[in-house]
């Protein structure tokens, strides 16, 4: 059965699974739904249309499932959908969706939201993602498995952060950000290949060098993108994540960080 403290207040319609602890002076609304073993410190408040899933641990004063901070939404049933084994750490606060994508904010599993994290409405993030202290995502932000943000890290609404990338603190963020690259610095730029990352993620050598190649004729080289992307497919072997990266700037519409 949940264990529920005397303190807290969980609505008649919220849905506990076997093993969720629910802290003192929590809030857990009517559409509610917390799935097996997770843990709510303390001063929780889940509110709105909300699923979260197994053995995640929530710490005291977050906010998941409030309304949008945007001034077309009017109240409808849009939801918040979060994974697995997520660590979501003091004062960080997950938005419920607008109307005006998938009506879905969702955050995947095994991810590292640390103190006072924003997720803004419609943002979709993948698994085993560190967001930093003060880390702020805009509206519809996308951030791919594995990418790590630093600390007071501002990221424009619609842009997207590729899979394993890397964001310096205190960066701002206004494009596209490519898969298993650096970025960094008040208005971000292109560091080059999150090389130790990578191989601390375990990639093999030959990735690793291939992605390197691809980051020379891409950016080094002052060509165009579309010709850099041409060169690369002429010259480099395919790989898989050599068609992760390449697959990333055909769907970028707010365009590509570039140095």
């Amino acid at each position: 059965m949940p264990e529920v403290h005397p303190a807290a207040v969980v609505s008649s319609r919220a849905e506990l699974a076997e093993g969720v602890k629910i802290g003192p002076y929590s809030i857990i609304g009517d559409h509610v739904r917390i799935g097996r073993d997770t843990t709510l410190e303390s001063h929780v408040v889940i509110d709105g249309h909300t699923l979260i899933g197994e053995r995640n641990r929530i710490y005291p004063f977050v906010s998941i499932g409030s309304p949008p901070q945007d001034v077309g939404y009017k109240g409808e049933e849009t939801r918040v959908v979060i994974g697995n084994g997520n660590l979501i750490k003091e004062f960080v606060t997950i938005n419920r969706a607008t109307t005006k994508q998938d009506w879905s904010t969702i955050v995947g599993d095994d991810n590292y939201l640390m103190a006072y994290a924003h997720i803004a409405h419609d943002c979709r993030l993948g698994n085993g993602i560190i967001m930093s202290n003060v880390a702020t995502l805009g509206g519809h932000t996308v951030i791919g498995d594995h990418a790590i943000l630093g600390g007071l890290v501002a990221v424009h609404q619609f842009v997207r952060i590729g899979s394993f990338a890397f964001v310096g603190g205190k960066s701002g963020v206004d494009r596209d950000v490519p898969p298993f690259m650096i970025v960094a610095g008040e208005r971000a730029k292109l560091y080059g290949l999150n090389r130790r990352g990578l191989a601390r993620y375990g990639f093999s050598q030959e990735a690793i060098d291939g992605l390197k190649q691809a980051y020379r004729i891409l950016w080094r080289e002052n060509r165009s993108l579309v010709e850099g992307i041409r060169r690369v497919r002429q010259e480099i072997p395919a790989f898989p994540e050599l068609e992760v990266l390449l697959s990333f700037f055909e769907g970028s519409k707010r365009g590509i960080l570039r140095e």
